[in-house]
């Protein structure tokens, strides 16, 4: 079987890469379809993968998102037609959903993010076969699967994932004082348009604040006041996961990042206008994440100040139970895409 993949960010290859592994050592043929989106390309080429760039990230706006959707999907169905793929399969999959109706080819989306309403209402009618985890939120077609899982355990779940101390001092870890991350994004995704993300005041506060109390390494997608550039994260895209899962904590806007280091054990506190279902759901069932849906400094601090007194053991504890509770996500995705194979051209049913 010939399998496309559509990445439009980095959380897109790291949620698909060991599927990926699998179903090429399974003896399928695939190819990666990508997208001018902060460090994607790198982290491709860190993975060895080769991908054919079809587009940049439009702005995050309305019209920007129409401008990159027209050109993309015309890039994507031209790719399509030349290499004849059995099936698409994207994270969110507005562009494979399209592409592949158009080109009478089976689309597998797998999707997390209830609040994308305007994508989501453009992109399920048109997908073969939906998978949503359970802690999704928002409407759910008849067509859809669900599993117990988040995206975050396709590539931090032990058995695919160990965290290297070495790697992570390369990348900028302190082993003589706390360390903290924060991460601040662009509000140009298509499911960020007409949101705000943190002022660099609050930046700039929360940043002073922490260094206070150990090492502070910021990851941005956005320019940084020039007071906080210096704690700018340094290292490459795949030493990442191995500085989180040694870190103390997490303070920032990135949901992603938020659920990764949750799944890693590591405390977490998301601080944006709206949350998501699977944020919701790490922080009432396992507490850790903590949830703020205000942009004030004083509760920033008094969030950090709460998770940092508990101790090491009790988010270790919670993330066993967490993993206990969970599916291992990348070997449901093998077994979603590989009933293609059978199925024929209708994965749904």
């Amino acid at each position: 079987m010939k399998i496309l993949f559509d990445v439009n960010h980095p959380a897109h290859i790291h949620f698909f890469r060991n599927a990926i592994s699998l179903l090429i050592a399974d003896g399928n043929d695939v190819l990666i379809t990508s997208r001018g989106k902060e460090c994607l390309s790198d982290l491709l080429a860190e993975l060895g993968l080769e991908h054919s760039k079809l587009s940049d990230m439009g702005r995050g706006s309305f019209m920007g998102f129409v401008k990159e959707y027209l050109v993309r999907c015309f890039h994507l169905l031209r790719f399509v037609r030349k290499h004849k793929p059995n099936v698409v399969c994207a994270v969110g999959g507005t562009f494979v959903a399209h592409v592949g109706w158009l080109a009478k080819i089976p689309s597998i989306v797998f999707y997390d993010t209830e609040m994308a309403s305007f994508q989501n209402k453009i992109t399920y009618p048109f997908v073969s076969y939906l998978a949503l985890p359970n802690c999704y939120q928002g409407p759910v077609p008849s067509k859809t699967v669900r599993y117990s899982g988040y995206h975050e355990l396709a590539y931090l779940r032990p058995g695919y994932f160990i965290p290297d101390k070495e790697v992570a001092v390369q990348a900028g870890l302190s082993l003589s004082s706390k360390n903290f991350i924060v991460r601040v994004v662009s509000w140009q995704a298509n499911h960020d348009i007409d949101q705000n993300g943190w002022s660099s005041e609050l930046l700039t506060a929360v940043v002073a604040y922490l260094a206070t109390k150990g090492t502070v390494i910021i990851s941005s997608e956005r320019d940084l006041p020039v007071d906080v550039e210096r704690f700018r994260y340094r290292g490459t895209a795949l030493q990442m996961h191995h500085l989180m899962a040694h870190c103390d904590l997490f303070v920032g806007e990135s949901a992603t990042m938020a659920a990764e280091c949750a799944v890693l054990g590591v405390p977490a506190i998301y601080a944006s206008e709206i949350s998501r279902g699977y944020l919701d759901d790490i922080e009432k069932r396992y507490g850790l994440i903590l949830v703020l849906r205000e942009f004030e400094f004083s509760s920033v601090v008094l969030a950090v100040e709460k998770m940092l007194k508990r101790n090491v053991s009790w988010y270790g504890f919670r993330r066993k139970k967490l993993l206990s509770e969970t599916a291992d996500v990348t070997r449901f995705l093998v077994a979603a895409i590989e009933a293609q194979n059978s199925n024929g051209s209708d994965v749904s049913r």
